[in-house]
């Protein structure tokens, strides 16, 4: 179970199993209450189980709660349809039966602030990884070139301060980008995904990688070396799934039917540019994931914070936003009417163009995970509650209906 941190659970659940043993076993799957008298079940000792402790139930929603002392004995209060946070959602990963939050913490924003002026350092950033598995996230993506490094080695070491146990917990990492300045540090060799993957291990201090993705295509190693490198780190058991991210839908494409014919393992993810501002994706890419069964995993949802921020003038922006070069790079020209069209929306039905943005986004076809970047507290908030909102199909054809075509951005 994840383990009890700063602030209140706000998690109730109630078990309606066969015994008070049942109750403790399904327990270990979903955070615990624990409080006094409950249901008749038989008192049992969570002295070293790490549970949170409430005085009392009201209205199903616990008070705010505090670490059990060793010397507790504490009723369960246990779970049906165990989940791991107030209102948090979670889907498939493509076809394979991994289950993920529908939101994914980007830990590019986490790192070394003197190699990235908006990078949070781990005393910078720990609150907002706690606020993150508070909400029920279990996605956690970084790659290696993320702050050369650092990323990984702060997204390892929350892991095992907020988390008891390897299952809990998805991480998704990369291989391309140059780690330094030696030819042979970069690109989808073989040679560089087996080292690739034995550093990035190290530096997040796991035994497995959940999720490998190919940062981008290599255009100067053979697809057939990589596909036979990733077939075997898969074998080898340092990662799981493998997946892909901003490529051609025919390289994608391609790669998939290579891997197939040899038996290899084949991506189940796609992890693309795509948001209201920026939706070149549908032409081909998004139909090719919703025929071949692979889940979308967009970066980017908010478009590096222009559509948070529509409606509003641009000295509203983040530090990141300031500093971020990618900004100018991926929207040169900005459709200024799609940005009106979400505050108009978001106006009208009370909600923050944010949490319409993602909710649109979010009820995309293929989309299981939005990767979001975490600066703020209030970043966090109103991305989980976006999950609650239901968009008419008026109001989704008003965000729509705008768009113009974008020049190719997030690959080449």
């Amino acid at each position: 179970m994840a383990r009890p941190i700063d602030g209140p659970r706000p998690y109730i659940h109630r078990y309606t199993g066969p015994s008070s043993e049942q109750a403790l076993s399904d327990a270990y799957y979903a955070p615990i209450l624990c409080t006094q008298g409950i249901d008749g079940l038989a008192l049992v000792d969570l002295a070293t189980s790490g549970c949170v402790l409430g005085s009392e139930v009201a209205g199903g929603i616990p008070p705010i709660v505090r670490k059990v002392e060793p010397a507790w004995t504490c009723m369960i209060l246990a779970v049906e349809n165990p989940i791991y946070g107030d209102g948090m959602q979670y889907a498939q990963l493509g076809s394979t039966g991994l289950k993920v939050s529908r939101f994914c913490l980007g830990m590019d924003n986490f790192g070394d602030p003197t190699l990235r002026k908006w990078a949070a350092d781990y005393d910078a950033g720990r609150p907002l990884v706690v606020d993150a598995v508070n909400a029920g996230i279990n996605f956690f993506d970084t790659a290696d070139a993320y702050s050369s490094g650092h990323s990984e080695v702060l997204t390892g070491r929350f892991m095992k301060e907020f988390f008891t146990r390897r299952e809990e917990y998805v991480v998704a990492t990369k291989v391309f980008n140059p780690m330094g300045d030696a030819p042979n540090e970069r690109g989808l060799s073989r040679r560089h995904i087996l080292e690739s993957v034995d550093n990035s291990l190290r530096r997040l201090d796991l035994d497995y990688i959940d999720v490998y993705f190919l940062h981008r295509w290599d255009y100067e190693t053979p697809i057939a070396e990589t596909m036979e490198a990733l077939n075997d780190v898969v074998r080898a058991g340092k990662v799981c799934y493998i997946a892909a991210s901003s490529m051609w839908a025919w390289q994608f494409a391609k790669a998939q039917a290579l891997a197939e014919s040899n038996g290899w393992p084949r991506f189940v993810a796609m992890e693309n540019h795509y948001n209201l501002l920026y939706r070149e994706e549908e032409r081909e890419m998004i139909p090719l994931l919703s025929d071949q069964r692979i889940s979308s995993v967009p970066y980017s949802p908010l478009a590096r914070g222009l559509l948070a921020r529509a409606g509003e003038g641009a000295e509203a922006g983040t530090l990141r936003s300031r500093t971020d070069g990618l900004i100018d790079e991926r929207y040169p020209v900005v459709n200024h009417d799609v940005l009106l069209d979400l505050a108009h929306v978001a106006s009208e039905r009370g909600d923050t163009p944010a949490q319409v943005a993602l909710s649109w986004l979010l009820s995309r076809p293929t989309v299981a995970s939005a990767i979001i970047g975490v600066t703020k507290a209030k970043h966090l908030s109103e991305a989980i509650s976006s999950l609650s909102l239901e968009l008419s199909e008026e109001e989704i054809r008003h965000l729509e209906g705008s768009y113009q075509t974008q020049p190719v951005s997030g690959h080449y």
